[in-house]
């Protein structure tokens, strides 16, 4: 199943800058919020007055979700698909209801989450 990208990933220049360290992902407030792989939860709760998910994977990701009302908690064990929680509305200023997903390697390195989706295409190219 397609799903509309709403906003794309778009890294400040500067890791204090302004940008969007995630995606933006067309869905009904109300909708149930999948797990995007196995991961452990190290993170559910409020973050300035959102309901955030966060989840370990062990190649090093961190993997958030929000507005996602949680219904597991820090610690829980997940599998990739599993239900985390539900998506309340407000996300968006323009009223549209959305997933914010992101996905870093670490504190302030963000990397575009719909990679992940997909592996990297790795072409070697001859010396000569």
């Amino acid at each position: 199943m397609a799903t509309t990208v709403l906003a794309d990933f778009d890294p400040p220049a500067v890791v204090w800058g302004a940008g969007h360290r995630g995606v933006d992902l067309a869905l009904a407030a109300g909708s149930q919020v999948l797990a995007a792989a196995d991961g452990t939860v190290a993170f559910a709760g409020m973050v300035a007055g959102r309901p955030v998910v966060s989840i370990d994977h062990a190649d090093g990701i961190r993997t958030t979700y929000e507005p996602v009302d949680p219904c597991v908690k820090a610690g829980d064990v997940v599998a990739r698909g599993q239900v985390i929680g539900t998506l309340q509305s407000g996300h968006r200023a323009d009223g549209a209801d959305a997933l914010h997903w992101g996905a870093r390697t670490g504190p302030k390195t963000y990397v575009n989450p719909l990679r992940l989706l997909e592996p990297a295409v790795i072409r070697l190219k001859p010396l000569n």
